[in-house]
């Protein structure tokens, strides 16, 4: 298995909130939403594909294979938790918590993300998923 570093896991990320109802995402969103260059989306995506996380056609729509929705729903979760313990328990304000939540995402352990979602729903107690 391939370790995939913190960019590529940002383009699953973005390629799973750019789709569309059929699951397709399109280069300019992704492009756009990250703030890069469109060569810079079509060789990443090229990388994905290489490594069965992306289906892309040249100049067609960029879809997650089953690898990549999984791969998008764990940094998906990991953003989501620590964006809720920055604004919630640390109470940093929105936007600086959404940047640091993206740049924590990449970088912390399976162990500490499992101990961080424990210690998350047990001071809530509504089960953050």
């Amino acid at each position: 298995m391939v370790k995939l570093t913190s960019n590529m896991e940002d383009y699953l990320e973005a390629i799973a909130f750019c789709a569309n109802q059929e699951g397709i995402a399109r280069v300019s969103d992704i492009r756009d939403m990250l703030g890069v260059k469109t060569p810079s989306v079509t060789g990443a995506m090229k990388a994905l594909a290489e490594e069965g996380f992306v289906l892309h056609e040249p100049y067609g729509g960029i879809k997650l294979t089953a690898k990549g929705r999984r791969t998008a729903e764990e940094v998906k979760k990991r953003h989501a938790i620590f964006k809720r313990f920055l604004e919630q328990v640390l109470k940093v304000n929105p936007k600086t918590a959404e940047e640091d939540a993206c740049k924590m995402e990449h970088a912390v352990s399976k162990e500490t993300m499992e101990k961080l979602h424990a210690y998350l729903h047990q001071i809530a107690g509504d089960g953050t998923k």
